[in-house]
């Protein structure tokens, strides 16, 4: 039988005393697993990346069109963010964990099982739709942790996020090179089964913060953008970093596999285990943000990711086996710059109003995979037509662009 905790508001009990009345239920156990689901869920998004090269010649499609695959996967979670997310501030986050859970692993199944590029197309589509049950785990964990501690906790949640996000790369071009690339799908719905598993057993039932119709809750998707001017820097902002975050791990199998690497997924998703030394950081950069305050970490974050990406442009001069650890040092440091922010980001915007927490990182998160989208469009292109440089461009610019956002004066934030 499910052993399961209701979270109740009690009558005139909202907000912070609500959120204090549900920090008693919340145990290292139950935050090591919210991070191990937050992983596994988004760790969905990026199996395709490193594989494309196996999974298009395999499947009979051209480069430009497996190179839809993460694209689609990305604006779906976008879209998901959108439309899906908000339901944690009116719905109990739990069912929606759960419901989610049950239809990523068919999606993922359904991938797995794809005879034609169309069909994984749409597969991927609904992957992507669905995964961000990664982002129904986030706001419950930032729900259960004490006001003075929020940072850490959401940092160690968004550690298994990340770690998820470039593990994911390792395991698949490791899974892909020796079974095949339908058996990484297989795989990752067997993994969600498990996070849907262990959800139904151990998570809380969540009391839902507001009444609001649906079509109210997205219009105050609309008022939230208007009243804070920190949501609106934070999304531009991370939005902008991800684009040359996804420009690079969207593009980094096509350029390794061609010449003068000549080197497979497998080598390709071993790139992922450079950005985990990111990832762990991320604790970390929770706790400055509850020290020292959030903005500090978002400027000092988005300087690292640009210096990063400005160190690829010495590509070019140097040896294949030098440019290799270039791009695994480069590595390194913007997946940390990139997750010390986003961390940053999400202590600034949990900080805004505690029954509207769902919808903040909603919008949040719609700017970072509208990021991504953009990245793995515009990066598969600047690839395709100028070259691993130009990509090197595209991300370093944007990198810069997110460290303007970052230093312009804020008006009433």
């Amino acid at each position: 039988m499910a052993t399961t905790h209701s979270i109740p508001a009690a009558p005139g009990i909202t907000g912070a005393d609500a959120s204090k009345a549900a920090q008693s239920t919340l145990s290292t156990a139950l935050v090591l697993f919210l991070a191990a689901g937050a992983g596994l869920s988004v760790a969905a998004l990026y199996y395709s990346q490193p594989m494309l090269g196996v999974l298009g010649a395999d499947i009979g499609a051209s480069a430009s069109a497996v190179g839809w695959v993460p694209t689609l996967t990305q604006l779906g979670y976008a879209l998901g963010i959108l439309l899906l997310a908000p339901l944690g501030d009116r719905y109990d986050r739990r069912r929606i964990i759960l419901a989610k859970a049950a239809a990523l692993i068919l999606a993922l199944l359904c991938a797995a099982l794809a005879p034609s590029i169309g069909s994984l197309l749409a597969a991927s589509l609904v992957i992507g739709l669905s995964a961000t049950l990664a982002q129904d785990i986030v706001p419950s964990a930032a729900h259960l942790a004490p006001d003075s501690q929020r940072g850490k906790v959401v940092g160690t949640v968004m550690t298994g996020l990340l770690l998820g996000i470039v593990l994911s790369r390792v395991v698949s071009g490791f899974v892909a090179a020796h079974f095949g690339w339908r058996a990484v799908f297989f795989g990752a719905a067997g993994s969600i089964a498990l996070v849907g598993l262990e959800s139904w057993r151990s998570l809380p039932s969540f009391q839902p913060a507001i009444r609001h119709s649906y079509t109210g809750l997205l219009n105050s998707l609309i008022q939230l953008w208007r009243s804070h001017s920190a949501l609106r820097r934070a999304a531009l902002s991370q939005g902008l970093l991800s684009i040359g975050f996804s420009a690079f791990w969207s593009t980094l199998a096509v350029m390794l596999y061609a010449a003068p690497f000549h080197l497979g997924s497998e080598i390709a998703g071993a790139f992922g285990l450079a950005g985990a030394a990111g990832a762990l950081a991320a604790p970390l950069a929770g706790r400055i943000a509850d020290r020292q305050g959030p903005e500090r970490v978002t400027r000092l974050g988005a300087l690292l990711v640009a210096l990063s990406f400005s160190a690829m442009f010495l590509l070019p001069l140097l040896s294949p086996h030098a440019q290799l650890w270039l791009l695994a040092a480069s590595a390194i440091g913007f997946d940390l710059g990139v997750q010390a922010t986003l961390i940053a980001h999400q202590t600034i915007i949990y900080g805004l109003d505690s029954n509207a927490r769902s919808r903040l990182n909603a919008i949040l998160f719609v700017g970072m995979f509208i990021g991504m989208a953009t990245g793995s469009a515009l990066g598969s292109m600047l690839q395709a037509h100028w070259g691993w440089t130009a990509v090197s461009a595209l991300a370093t610019s944007t990198a810069f662009g997110a460290l303007a956002t970052r230093l312009w004066p804020a008006r009433h934030e």
